[in-house]
């Protein structure tokens, strides 16, 4: 039996958005074509559109679709900078994402910005005291700010009202990374938008829609330079042939997602403690990171450390035993690499190299929970007597 606890990552599709997705394909017409086949595929799309806003509590004609979570950080991020031209001060916290890390860095390397990175204190959370220094110190050359809605690695819910009241006071955007919230906390973006948040991005696969498919959340007073133009669709933000069966089926998996969130908060903020009582009354010295009050971090996100052997060595012995979790740690160009999440929140370098992140979704079952306390203390055995690899690049 195998055993999937890696929701984060990816979530296994819905069977009905499976089913929409293929009657959808069968569909012939694009959206953008005014005889009746194109009008019809319009239709199911901004059908779609309304299903997805709904879910994020904001209007249809402000759900840009893009091809992905990582196009719509892109867009909302790079879009928001170029708008706000000849601003260059982006100011990042800690521990973001890489899809948000590289592009902010390109920015800098390739666009003249200048980034800088507000810290995060031991659970995972923004510095808001230090966000205000960074604004306060020169507010009238920052382009933005952007940052999680919880963290992907550690699950910590991040302030986002009170840090887009301290942009808002300097009339400057916010954008906010919600792929791996989406789902499992409750978004109202017309609320985030009156607060000052001027962006947000979402993915399709995080809820159990397809791969492929995402939305920038845009509020109606934002102005982004566009990626990608060409026909001037959604806004002239994002302009392409829209895929209307992959929103189709994103719409389904969103209406599904949003239906009984908190009864599925609920279900699997108790998975996750009997999880976590479980690691820790059977590993000594293992460590369980991020914010461990259940409203203050996603409700299926588990993450620790375990002193004295690699996170990759688990991985790789519980995936042995049929059991699938993560690292939690970026692995760029083959070479595993410490968590950058945890290094920010002022762990050493050796401790962020014993991080596992087990996430639960959907399908997640007691019988899941079992199977992998089953494996744990025999792959954290092996991986102790394994100890740390030397890191040294060998030629």
């Amino acid at each position: 039996m195998t055993v999937y606890l890696d929701h984060a990552a990816t979530t296994p599709m819905l069977p009905a958005a499976i089913a929409a997705y293929a009657e959808a394909m069968t569909v012939v017409g694009n959206p953008a074509s005014i005889h009746s086949q194109g009008q019809n595929a319009k239709r199911m799309l901004e059908e779609a559109r309304e299903h997805v806003a709904a879910s994020v509590g904001c209007d249809p004609i402000e759900v840009v679709f893009t091809a992905g979570g990582t196009e719509a950080i892109n867009l909302g991020i790079k879009g928001l900078y170029w708008a706000r031209a000849p601003r260059t001060r982006i100011l990042v916290p800690g521990g973001e994402h890489h899809a948000t890390l590289d592009t902010v860095e390109w920015l800098a390397a390739q666009e003249g910005a200048h980034v800088e990175w507000i810290p995060l204190d031991t659970l995972g959370r923004i510095d808001l005291t230090a966000l205000e220094q960074a604004i306060a110190s020169n507010p009238s050359d920052v382009a933005l700010v952007t940052l999680l809605m919880a963290n992907n690695e550690v699950g910590t819910v991040q302030p986002i009202a009170e840090v887009a009241a301290l942009a808002a006071a300097h009339g400057i955007p916010v954008h906010v990374d919600a792929v791996s919230a989406y789902g499992h906390l409750p978004i109202d973006f017309a609320a985030l938008a009156a607060a000052g948040v001027s962006a947000l991005s979402i993915s399709a696969h995080k809820i159990g829609g397809p791969v492929g498919i995402g939305a920038l959340i845009l509020s109606r007073r934002a102005t982004v330079v566009p990626l990608i133009h060409g026909g001037g669709q959604q806004r002239q933000v994002r302009s392409g042939t829209q895929d209307v069966a992959a929103a189709v089926s994103f719409a389904v998996a969103a209406v599904a997602a949003t239906k009984d969130l908190l009864g599925e908060q609920l279900r699997l903020a108790a998975l996750r403690e009997r999880l976590v009582a479980g690691v820790l009354a059977s590993i000594p010295g293992a460590v369980s990171n991020g914010d461990p009050q259940p409203a203050g971090r996603i409700a299926g996100n588990a993450h620790f450390t375990f002193a004295g052997c690699e996170g990759d060595s688990l991985l790789f012995l519980l995936d042995a035993a049929g059991v699938s979790v993560s690292t939690g740690s970026a692995c760029q160009a083959g070479i595993p690499e410490p968590s950058h999440v945890l290094r920010a929140m002022g762990r050493s370098e050796i401790e962020a190299r014993g991080a596992l992140r087990i996430t639960l979704g959907r399908t997640s079952t007691d019988t899941d929970v079992d199977a992998f306390l089953a494996a744990l203390p025999a792959a954290h055995a092996q991986a102790s007597r394994a100890g740390l690899a030397d890191r040294t690049p060998t030629f």
